[in-house]
């Protein structure tokens, strides 16, 4: 069987986690502002837990846990993932968290298209840019099963790559984009990487996303946008 790419660039010899920051602008920030917006939603119950869809290398919710292991140690936190490239990273973040006393958690190199969505079982799932690599025919689906895991008041915390609904803005905002990339990349890099994702990477608007959320049961009200750089935006949608 051929070969696919590995998509994920989880081999990178900066590291995944060096590697995404550098490519896209303030996600440090980003990511800062995901783990402290978890405070408001992790609980201490053993049948309350915390889900980050698309782990990859565990450190979010890492981060997380210790955020809040100090007022929540009886929540379980499950990382799923489906690239394999991941495992050893998953591996070593699970070891490090035992190490450090934080808590409980569970990886799992799984399709989160095929996970078990307990009803009411998370107050908080996560998930860093991820629906946008997934077919566009199942994404609602899959926003449909986390609302419907979400205990009421959870939230479902999230970023993505979006494409502008004009066209003039979105050439003008990739080329802003491009000229951020190059400089930590170069222009070969830059495009080699623009190739392997062009079959993988389909985004949304952001009024696409809105609306598969309403779809899905959360109320417009209750979507909001914490962050934004270029065409990358991150929000929460509460139940």
């Amino acid at each position: 069987m051929k070969n696919t790419p590995d998509f994920t660039f989880a081999h990178r010899d900066e590291g995944f986690d060096n590697h995404i920051e550098d490519s896209i602008r303030g996600y440090r920030n980003l990511h800062d502002d995901v783990v402290n917006l978890s405070q408001y939603f992790v609980e201490n119950d053993s049948n309350k837990n915390v889900l980050d869809i698309g782990c990859s290398t565990g450190k979010t919710i890492m981060a997380m846990m210790e955020q809040n292991h100090t007022f929540a140690p009886k929540t379980l936190y499950v990382g799923v993932e489906y690239a394999s490239g991941f495992n050893e990273d998953m591996k070593n973040r699970k070891e490090e968290i035992k190490e450090k006393d934080l808590g409980h958690v569970k990886f799992i190199n799984e399709d989160i298209r095929k996970f078990d969505f307990i009803p009411s079982s998370f107050s908080l799932i996560t998930s860093l840019f991820t629906l946008q690599f997934m077919p566009p025919s199942e994404r609602q689906g899959i926003l449909k099963k986390i609302y419907g895991s979400l205990v009421s008041g959870g939230a479902f915390i999230f970023s993505e790559k979006t494409i502008s609904s004009d066209s003039r803005i979105q050439d003008m905002i990739t080329f802003t984009f491009y000229d951020h990339k190059r400089k930590a990349f170069d222009d070969k890099d830059i495009l080699d990487k623009e190739k392997t994702l062009r079959h993988m990477l389909k985004p949304n608007t952001w009024e696409e996303l809105v609306s598969m959320l309403e779809i899905a049961g959360f109320d417009s009200k209750k979507i909001q946008p914490f962050w934004q750089n270029h065409l990358f935006m991150g929000a929460i949608a509460m139940k």
